[in-house]
């Protein structure tokens, strides 16, 4: 059996974004745990427009190249981890599009949220994110990524600097992936052959 894929979704694409560096650790965190093959997703490479679909994604019937692009790269997908910043209490409008343009593609996969922002440490966004995952059928796991003042923590060359508790909770949380993977991966296998 092969490995299962991680695929960090980086939310922020507004220039200046420190985002961007988070994603980064939690790629390497992740490549040392060495349990993953791990993909770095950046939604501001991915450059999707605002949803331009006619039909509803449970068809799968898509008309557009870059819809049919992004369901083959989230399809790959056996576990998320979403990196986002807290935007007036909720999460990236880019985060939900990226979201809303797929949906069989997404179930059944469990989900890890990494949030960053000031004193709230992003928890606000990470709250409205999780019933927007699970009503696409992915599960978000219990531990997660809180880091507060993580702007802060970003140097000038764009290396986020983490500290004990931050990696341990990536740790913690990568862990807990890991183990929902192994128990939603059956259903997944069973509902591909159905």
């Amino acid at each position: 059996m092969s490995r299962p894929v991680l695929q960090i979704i980086a939310a922020s694409t507004r220039p200046g974004r420190k985002g961007i560096a988070i994603a980064r650790w939690l790629e390497q965190v992740a490549r040392e745990q060495d349990v993953f093959d791990v993909e770095l997703i950046d939604l501001a490479e991915v450059g999707l427009p605002l949803m331009d679909e006619p039909n509803h994604p449970r068809l799968r019937s898509y008309t557009h190249d870059h819809t049919r692009a992004w369901s083959a790269t989230i399809a790959r997908g056996d576990a998320y981890v979403f990196v986002t910043p807290e935007y007036n209490h909720s999460f990236p409008a880019t985060l939900k599009n990226a979201l809303d343009y797929l949906f069989a593609e997404w179930g059944d996969k469990p989900a890890g949220l990494a949030s960053y922002g000031g004193v709230s440490a992003g928890l606000r966004s990470a709250a409205a994110l999780k019933p927007v995952l699970t009503s696409l059928r992915m599960v978000p796991a219990v531990e997660a990524v809180s880091l507060p003042f993580a702007m802060a923590a970003v140097d000038a060359e764009g290396v986020y600097h983490p500290t004990e508790e931050a990696t341990a909770s990536a740790v913690a949380m990568l862990g807990e992936l890991v183990r929902l993977d192994g128990v939603l991966r059956p259903g997944r296998a069973a509902a591909a052959g159905a």
